[in-house]
């Protein structure tokens, strides 16, 4: 067994060479990028935090088995090789043993089955993916394929190496049965069986064949981490790591401050220094490459994106792989040592250097501007990333670059900013007219400051959060009456702040536009602060994740509940009581920024379900897959021009399941739908009777004395 050995050892120092070589050139090109925010990595909180990532995510393959076939497969594959780990050491050891077995575990038959078993699930599952490829290939289903755009090539070049190698390494196995070398006594089902058709062939070629076996497979499983490392599937050594390091939750919630080098910038003191977003690559962290390189291509983000399903240009993705691409291709640039090394570039790497990072495609950027202001933040693409990818982060800070620094952003989107700048709401309605909404209510609406109250009284139990939509959207201050009514008649003690509310300035800081986010959020936390505010609730789901989770990185920390969860609750202690019935067939449209963004699925149904006469349907894409609206991410101040509108697709789901009510729980998808509906009934596509409302009007018509202002119906 020299030769043999030999050959295997060069073999392994060949293959280690490269991979490190590779490893090395993308470690120093993350040491040329921006350091990470504090909190990304160390402490002890956040090593728990990974390490439990670590057991969901990565071990158990909780998120990838969420696609039952697909998933299923992938998971065999990845436990198996977690088993066929055992065969690589008992492969080298019978190069310097014939008779190895592994110390302690090496003859139990129950290993061995193991082993076999794994190969049968690894080969059964490359099966599974060759059918699903064929069936789901761009060239059968184009755009809708959640494989448009990957290296399709390599894929196919990868499932191929997994079966050599699951052959060879039978082959193998077989070879040491028929020899009488193997180290299990039974168990090994499939190599028994193999190695007794081998038996014939007599020990002279044996002994040849089971050195060569080895080879054979440990040459094909090097050759194929040569190549992992130097193609998308080098996720399989950078998924844990990006996985630990995710925030959680998984980059769904609050967005990070703007960073530079590797601290907030303090906006009323920026350093001639400092970035404002992302305008080139190296501007991204070293997290963000990672994040780059661990792209799986599996399109599952794809799949769900709303802009993407709808023929816009983004593909959260393809946005991925290009930026992947543009940092390996601009590589030798950064890790040039001086002006002389990278003058003496290849002409192509120095061009590749110079391209704009977003630019339309005919100006050569690596991100075209429409794909970028196509993102509706809905975090559909984070949810159902297998690697947690942090795709709404990135999309916003390139964002925050064309914003801030090369003021170049959609035209529309300037008149919201304009109003938000000058009135303190994206509709313009300004300050004097934050109470017109509770005009027809038939009990006066206490407001912080009318009665000479500076602070809010000990018997106000909760802030209600009107909200821009509630205050000046005709259709949302419906349900801003609905919500009132119900509190009062709860008997839950609440207080507006009336003119002194402005913008929570969600609109502003997802378009980029963190400078005046920062203005909004620091003079409203001011006023609530003053006013002694603890216990906010508001009916927008975007002011929720926003007063909830992105206020306490200014120092404004509150108790924010949604008005579902409030209602809820009421419901369930007996303080509203549902009693009249609603007969209707109502679909429930999950919000992006109340679902994804903050887990709450369970109040808005659990309210409906509390209604007589309300029979509950589900759209087909729900809870953590539900499709959004199309407001999101500030869209709901841009205009569709590309494809087909997301809002009115949507639309068509709930139409298809013949409701009398489509309701959801956040003013912005309401607008959308209504709009939706109002859409395709031009077109007479809907039903006269079929309205959007929110699910606080529905439970407002069935409680007592349901003429209330609050419980009109909403016209679609």
């Amino acid at each position: 067994m020299l030769i043999p050995l030999l050959v295997a050892l060069a073999m392994t120092a060949v293959s280690f060479t490269l991979v490190g070589r590779r490893l090395l050139m993308l470690y120093r090109i993350g040491r040329a990028a921006q350091p990470v925010e504090p909190g990304r990595v160390g402490g002890g909180r956040r090593l728990a935090a990974a390490l439990r990532a670590e057991l969901v995510e990565v071990l158990s393959q909780r998120r990838v088995v969420r696609w039952t076939g697909p998933g299923v497969a992938h998971a065999a594959v990845f436990w198996g090789f977690l088993i066929l780990l055992l065969t690589l050491v008992e492969r080298y050891g019978a190069l310097f043993q014939r008779d190895f077995a592994l110390p302690v575990i090496g003859r139990w038959a129950v290993v061995g089955f193991l082993e076999d078993l794994a190969v049968v699930a690894v080969l059964a599952a490359v099966a599974t993916f060759g059918v699903i490829r064929w069936r789901r290939s761009p060239s059968r289903e184009g755009r809708a394929s959640r494989f448009f755009g990957s290296h399709n090539e390599a894929a196919r070049f990868t499932l191929a190496m997994i079966c050599v190698e699951m052959v060879t390494l039978l082959l193998y196995r077989a070879a040491q049965v028929a020899t009488g070398y193997f180290p299990y006594p039974d168990g090994a089902f499939v190599s028994e069986w193999l190695g007794g058709l081998l038996e014939p062939l007599g020990s002279d070629v044996l002994d040849v064949l089971e050195p060569v076996a080895i080879l054979l497979s440990l040459g094909v499983l090097l050759a194929f981490l040569v190549f992992v490392v130097h193609s998308k599937h080098l996720h399989i050594l950078l998924a844990p790591i990006n996985v630990a390091l995710a925030r959680r939750p998984r980059a769904l919630g609050a967005l990070l401050p703007v960073h530079s080098g590797g601290k907030p910038v303090d906006f009323d003191d920026p350093g001639e220094d400092d970035l404002m977003g992302r305008g080139k690559i190296e501007d991204f962290t070293w997290k963000g490459l990672l994040d780059f390189a661990t792209c799986v291509e599996c399109g599952r983000c794809q799949s769900e994106c709303p802009a993407w399903n709808t023929g816009k240009p983004l593909s959260p993705k393809l946005l991925v792989m290009a930026l992947r691409d543009h940092a390996l291709a601009k590589a030798p640039v950064l890790l040039a040592g001086s002006d002389a090394e990278r003058a003496a570039l290849p002409a192509d790497v120095l061009a590749e250097a110079e391209r704009p990072l977003v630019a339309a495609p005919a100006d050569g950027g690596v991100v075209d501007p429409e794909a970028l202001w196509a993102c509706t933040t809905c975090g559909a693409c984070v949810e159902q990333c297998p690697v947690d990818i942090e795709h709404v982060d990135h999309v916003v800070d390139l964002r925050r670059h064309q914003m801030l620094f090369e003021s170049e952003f959609p035209s529309e989107a300037g008149v919201a900013l304009r109003n938000l700048e000058h009135a303190g709401d994206p509709w313009g309605g300004g300050a004097s007219h934050r109470m017109d909404w509770a005009a027809d209510l038939p009990f006066p609406v206490r407001v912080l400051g009318e009665d000479g109250e500076e602070r809010l009284p000990d018997d106000v139990e909760y802030l209600f959060w009107v909200g821009c939509a509630g205050a000046f959207d005709e259709t949302a201050q419906r349900t801003a009456r609905a919500v009132a009514e119900l509190l009062h008649r709860a008997d839950v003690s609440f207080m507006v702040l009336g003119e002194a509310e402005t913008c929570c300035g969600d609109t502003a800081r997802r378009m980029g536009n963190e400078f005046l986010f920062r203005e909004l959020a620091r003079a409203n936390i001011e006023t609530m602060d003053a006013a002694g505010v603890r216990k906010i609730v508001v009916t927008c789901a975007h002011c929720l994740n926003t007063l909830g989770n992105e206020y306490p990185q200014f120092g404004g920390s509150y108790e924010v509940v949604h008005h579902t969860e409030l209602l809820a609750r009421l419901v369930a202690d007996g303080r509203l009581t549902p009693t009249e019935r609603v007969d209707a067939t109502v679909a429930y449209h999950d919000a992006c920024y109340l679902g994804r963004h903050n887990g709450i699925y369970d109040p808005p149904r659990e309210v409906l379900a509390t209604v007589p006469g309300v029979r509950l349907v589900e759209l087909p894409r729900n809870r953590e897959r539900s499709f959004c609206c199309g407001a999101g991410g500030a869209r709901m101040w841009m205009d569709e021009t590309t494809g087909t509108r997301i809002n009115v697709d949507r639309t068509d789901e709930a139409l298809a399941l013949s409701p009398d009510l489509i309701t959801a729980a956040c003013p912005f998808c309401i607008v959308m739908l209504t709009d939706g509906v109002g859409t395709r009934r031009q077109q007479g596509a809907a039903a006269e009777h079929v309205e959007v409302t929110d699910v606080a009007q529905v439970l407002l018509r069935s409680t007592a004395n349901s003429q209330a202002a609050g419980s009109q119906e909403v016209e679609p």
